[in-house]
């Protein structure tokens, strides 16, 4: 089978297309042919071993799949050969087939397309369990998010807004927030031309900002923060800035708010069933018609790391996506 992986971390040059074995699915596992891979900002840190993990080598992007089971290891009786599925495996998900354990996957209803299915798992898994969660957020409830228009973005903006919340999308230019505000956002602040934190405040008054959902730290971190209101919640989702901030306990303990880590990886590994619950109302939304995810574009196996140029470039607008069998 083809492979798109690298044998050091020496960023996206290093990734090359190679061949190895099919593998076989042992007990409890499942073989999958994959159609769909999502990639995120958080592969192109591993390729540089700059995440919270090291992987072993040789490895490969893509943490989400989509395809159709091929095999079935012993003891699997939840799943059908031909069935498709889709699964957060972590990593090494740019390759044509994929063995991954049954209790990561789960069934793709009818009317939700691979594309859709593969893009889910994290991005809008990261949202529905940062704002329901952890922030538990509250129809009427305020909501800023941070690189409202990439795929972690534009995740939070639909998730708020089915949950009821008053969304404002903050990104770097009039485009970007037109594409949140086609994605459910109520309105949008360009802050490369207005000032984040008094433009945030003012638009909140008198009560201030409920829920930040912050994808992006740097330089709109601290603003963000003192945009909260009494008993504000600050969500830390990630850092695609590259920039880990520093902030002023003092204005925590000032506004009485809670800064909440949303470690989404580490939430599907040690509460499973409730991750499952989560994606699958995702899912559900989906296949309503409530969410409709927005894919910036697919690219066949071998044009990886031209998809993941995208991503570092912060010129992706929604998920981007690889297509193994093309």
């Amino acid at each position: 089978m083809r492979v798109m992986q690298y044998r050091e971390f020496g960023g996206i040059d290093a990734l090359g297309l190679e061949e190895e074995p099919a593998p076989n699915p042992a007990a409890g596992e499942v073989l999958i042919k994959v159609t769909a891979v999502g990639l995120n900002f958080f592969d192109t840190l591993i390729l540089r071993d700059k995440y919270q993990f090291t992987p072993p080598l040789p490895f490969s992007p893509g943490g989400e799949i989509a395809g159709v089971v091929e095999a079935l290891g012993e003891g699997v009786a939840e799943f059908e050969v031909g069935q498709r599925v889709m699964a957060f495996i972590g990593g090494n998900g740019c390759r044509e087939q994929v063995v991954t354990t049954a209790k990561r996957v789960i069934p793709i209803p009818d009317g939700v397309d691979d594309n859709v299915a593969a893009g889910v798992s994290i991005t809008y898994g990261t949202a529905i369990h940062g704002l329901k969660d952890r922030a538990n957020l509250q129809p009427g409830e305020s909501v800023a998010v941070l690189g409202a228009a990439g795929g972690a973005g534009l995740a939070a903006v639909e998730i708020s807004k089915l949950m009821g919340a008053r969304v404002i999308a903050v990104a770097s230019s009039d485009d970007k927030i037109a594409l949140a505000m086609r994605h459910g956002a109520d309105e949008g602040i360009d802050y490369t031309k207005d000032e984040l934190k008094t433009t945030l405040k003012r638009r909140t008054a008198p009560h201030g900002l409920d829920v930040l959902y912050d994808c992006v730290g740097g330089d709109s971190a601290e603003p963000g923060l003192r945009a909260l209101g009494w008993r504000g919640r600050y969500l830390v989702i990630g850092f695609a800035s590259g920039e880990i901030p520093r902030i002023p306990l003092n204005l925590v303990l000032l506004k009485g708010c809670d800064v909440l880590g949303v470690f989404w990886t580490s939430f599907a590994d040690r509460e499973p069933e409730a991750h499952r619950a989560n994606t699958m109302q995702v899912l559900d939304w989906c296949k309503e018609g409530k969410l409709v995810p927005h894919i910036h574009g697919a690219y066949p196996l071998a044009e990886t790391p031209e998809a993941l140029k995208l991503i570092v470039g912060r010129k992706a607008n929604g998920k981007v996506i690889v297509r193994p069998q093309e």
